[in-house]
């Protein structure tokens, strides 16, 4: 089934995309033919229950997975055969990925966590740190900067994994359930501020969870089930 938005060049497009596991009777068909696209300056919602292939999805859109069969293009560029190599240089620059549980490195403080990512692109310790500072100025925790991940709250953390998310200014973000590890205030913060990106910084912002706040962001809400985008439900 389709679930595709109109208006500019798609940042990701997914074509006929299944993903299997096992075979025979052991057979899971994650994902089962699925069209789906992304464009800039929008925010698309996948929901589903546990088990309707949402993390597969998610897996695949952002290039960590290949597909059973079909086809994934990211930035205009096909990966779904591209070598190893050339897949993870998509990854880098491409795609920016926001953690339910933050993955921020606890020996590092949120500075070193946001520089790091672009040190590893090649930029200059200088420029590195310059951006990294002005990112977490940008996202509200620029004060905290010097903080290892241990003395920060679960808001700020979260807020530190988004500007190492956008460190080298990715044209696709996704963000795999931001929320779960967040109260429901610091949680709605972190939703706004997904939205302020994909509105203000023109990224396409693909979020997939199981909170229903994530309705109050989205451009297009899309639920998941059984491998196949469905009808909504009523929520």
């Amino acid at each position: 089934m389709s679930a595709n938005s109109s208006g500019g060049q798609p940042v990701l497009e997914m074509a006929g995309v299944t993903k299997d596991f096992g075979s025979g009777e052991a057979l899971v068909k994650a994902l089962d033919n699925v069209d789906f696209s992304a464009h800039p300056s929008e925010v698309a919602v996948v929901m589903g229950p546990s088990g309707s292939g949402k993390t597969t999805f998610l897996t695949i859109a952002g290039a960590l997975m290949r597909p059973t069969t079909g086809t994934v293009v990211v930035s205009g560029i096909e990966v779904t055969h591209l070598p190893e190599a050339q897949l993870s240089e998509v990854r880098r620059r491409r795609v920016g990925f926001v953690f339910q549980s933050f993955n921020l490195l606890e020996a590092l403080t949120g500075l070193e966590n946001v520089q790091l990512v672009m040190q590893a692109e090649g930029l200059s310790a200088r420029h590195a740190i310059e951006r990294a500072k002005a990112l977490l100025e940008i996202f509200g925790v620029g004060h905290r900067r010097d903080h290892p991940p241990k003395h920060l709250s679960g808001g700020e953390k979260q807020r530190v994994a988004i500007a190492r998310a956008l460190a080298n200014n990715p044209d696709l973000l996704l963000a795999d359930e931001p929320t779960a590890n967040l109260d429901s205030t610091r949680g709605r913060e972190v939703l706004q501020l997904l939205r302020v990106i994909a509105r203000d910084l023109g990224k396409a912002v693909i979020i997939v969870s199981h909170d229903l706040r994530v309705r109050e962001v989205a451009d297009r809400l899309l639920w998941l089930e059984d491998g196949q985008f469905r009808p909504l439900p009523p929520i």
